[in-house]
């Protein structure tokens, strides 16, 4: 398993330019030859190549790092064109096109021609430098400050959903409610809420809630909630009920914050071919049906004891910290039962009165009957991961300390003993459960799954530990 933040730009960017010409033949049953050839021409790929990458594809279901090129660019599949013309290329693509300038693809045409000439190298033709232009990333696009044309949206018009998950939008609030610290019961703020809408049927796909700020990490835990089973979750919270809304959305619709466009999320979502539509600036309507659905949230908040209202005038004396009585862990619990027996079971003016979990069970039957279904990532642990956040550590003999918590395995113990372990190791922790992380095998490229060095520690939060430590310097 390659790490996503630590694959180079150059060779993740060619690796999403044959995503986009790739994956559509990969959904297909039976890729025809003349499909194939097209791609190879346009990829500077063989056709036999175009079939191996397509068949690695459909066995890693669509994930993006099942295309990234691996050796040398030599021997039948090279580029078509030579080294110094694709690197002239290349160069003038970078620093002319991929700007915020914004010249044509005319004006690149005659530059690349007149520098080619310059070098007494013969011009690329223009269709194969329109077909470079065609396979730009994202972060190319953004470069740009344009969005890319699969993301970019019909502006007057709010998209539509054709099924279940084909289009989720997520946003984050500030939860309007203080909580309360789970030993001395005192007030310690608000949190914040990350969730989830189902636009096809309004079901809540998922939701995340913190004291953290958001934050990609946010983002990244709100993902990992739409796609896992709820079956463990719901039992874990001791709440029986249903809740089948799980699976990889289509796309997803989100704002222009930051932590959207961080490279966690845009890589996170590539590799599992999630498309990414970013709100347009000054069309509201596009982020409508979240923002409907955060306003219902906090209408239902606003019953509870501690509420802070939606403002000032609306709270008038009311003491919210005084009346603060939910822990964290209290407040998901009431969230998900809010959900699942409350907003799920009630009709919705927006989808003809129905209910969300009807619509969205009725979606899943008409799937079934199309011979589809919502894809299920092949291993989601490994999706957790690709959104959780990184940092780095040097192995001692004892372990590996983070955040005055040490982690040990005897999967460690050879790297110890031999002292070949490298200088630091990348480690991906999920703030929700600190009682193990995932270390990066700098050599199998396989994260292994670290414990508590101390196994009879409970499992805790990040803000848990950081409450804890905060509670011990005061005392």
């Amino acid at each position: 398993m390659t790490d996503l933040l630590k694959i180079v730009e150059p060779k993740w960017n060619e690796a999403y330019r044959r995503s986009i010409i790739l994956r559509p033949l990969a959904e297909q049953s039976y890729c025809p030859r003349h499909q194939a050839h097209e791609a190879a021409t346009t990829l500077g790929l063989s056709v036999r190549q175009v079939y191996r990458l397509i068949r690695k594809l459909r066995e890693a279901q669509g994930e993006l790092t099942a295309l990234l090129s691996q050796g040398s660019d030599g021997g039948r599949g090279k580029k078509r064109l030579a080294a110094s013309r694709e690197n002239l290329l290349h160069q003038l693509i970078d620093e002319l096109f991929v700007t915020r300038q914004k010249i044509s693809a005319a004006d690149l045409v005659r530059e690349v021609r007149n520098q080619s000439l310059k070098a007494a190298l013969k011009p690329p033709s223009d269709s194969t430098i329109r077909r470079r232009l065609k396979t730009l990333s994202l972060i190319e696009h953004r470069r740009r400050g344009e969005l890319h044309p699969e993301t970019r949206p019909i502006y007057g018009v709010t998209p539509l959903a054709d099924g279940p998950f084909d289009w989720l939008q997520i946003d984050h609030t500030p939860v309007d409610l203080i909580i309360v610290d789970p030993i001395d019961r005192s007030p310690i703020g608000r949190p914040w809420i990350t969730v989830a809408v189902d636009v096809f049927s309004r079901c809540i796909a998922g939701f995340h809630l913190s004291l953290e700020a958001p934050s990609a990490t946010s983002v990244g835990l709100c993902m990992a909630s739409v796609v896992s089973d709820k079956v463990e979750w719901l039992h874990q919270r001791g709440v029986e009920a249903e809740w089948p809304v799980v699976g990889k959305p289509r796309r997803v619709g989100v704002d222009n914050a930051s932590e959207f466009h961080s490279t966690a999320f845009e890589r996170g979502c590539a590799q599992h071919d999630i498309k990414i539509e970013w709100r347009p600036p000054g069309q509201p309507h596009f982020g409508g049906i979240i923002e409907r659905l955060i306003g219902t949230l906090m209408k239902l908040v606003h019953t509870l004891p501690g509420t802070t209202f939606s403002n000032i005038t609306e709270r008038g004396k009311y003491d919210s910290d005084q009346m603060a009585s939910l822990t964290l862990e209290e407040l998901e619990r009431w969230l998900t039962i809010a959900v699942t027996k409350y907003y799920h079971l009630r009709p919705h003016e927006g989808i003809d009165h129905e209910t969300p979990l009807h619509r969205y069970t009725e979606g899943l039957k008409k799937l079934s009957a199309d011979g589809k279904s919502i894809p299920i990532p092949r291993d989601p642990r490994g999706f957790l991961i690709d959104f959780l956040p990184m940092v780095y550590r040097k192995l001692q003999r004892d372990g590996i300390t983070l955040d005055h918590i040490t982690y040990y395995s005897n999967a460690l113990r050879p790297w110890i003993q031999l002292r070949t372990q490298p200088n630091s190791l990348l480690i991906r922790r999920d703030p929700r459960d600190l009682s193990r992380i995932f270390v990066l095998d700098p050599e199998s490229h396989v994260y292994l799954e670290v414990p508590y060095r101390m196994l009879s520690r409970p499992a805790i939060t990040l803000w848990e530990h950081r409450l804890a430590r905060k509670r011990l310097r005061d005392q």
